[in-house]
């Protein structure tokens, strides 16, 4: 056995390395094109300072929003329920001029908080929709509290069953 074809054997026949070729080629073009189009600002290219100002100008004004967060709340749920406790944190969503004034009386919402929750029924929290129905009930009683027209919305960022 040699490596040498013998007398009624034919040699394989050379690969061809012209596809490779055209890659590399192909390849190259393309690489160039691409630094091209990124050098010369076609691609990624900052915006004009014209350009820039007249984006800026069509985009519309931030609302005047403040955000007011409340102290973690931990109720105990009762001795009935699946769960032993529920933890609740929230934010007050009001404009930026009534924030120091709901800051202010953040103890006041915290009793509310903890008086509706030690109230509210265990199973009634375990519901998949309790969060919303807990959610309008502690607003209402925050805007009592704050007065009307500066609490907007109250976001709920924790409400733990465990």
């Amino acid at each position: 056995m040699s490596d040498s074809p013998e007398a009624g054997e034919e040699a394989p026949p050379k690969k061809s390395r012209k596809p490779m070729l055209i890659g590399l080629v192909l390849a190259l073009l393309c690489g160039g094109g691409g630094f091209y189009a990124t050098f010369a600002g076609l691609i990624l290219a900052q915006p004009h300072p014209e350009e820039a100002a007249a984006m800026a100008e069509a985009l519309p004004d931030m609302p005047d929003v403040a955000f007011v967060p409340v102290d973690s709340v931990v109720v105990s749920l009762g001795d009935d329920s699946r769960n032993r406790h529920l933890k609740f944190t929230a934010q007050i969503e009001v404009a930026s001029a009534h924030a120091a004034d709901v800051t202010l009386l953040r103890p006041r919402i915290l009793d509310v908080f903890n008086s509706y929750l030690s109230a509210v029924d265990p199973q009634t929290l375990e519901d998949t929709a309790a969060i919303v129905r807990v959610r309008a009930q502690l607003l209402r009683r925050v805007q009592v509290v704050v007065g009307e027209g500066r609490a907007r919305d109250l976001l709920i960022t924790e409400f733990v069953l465990n």
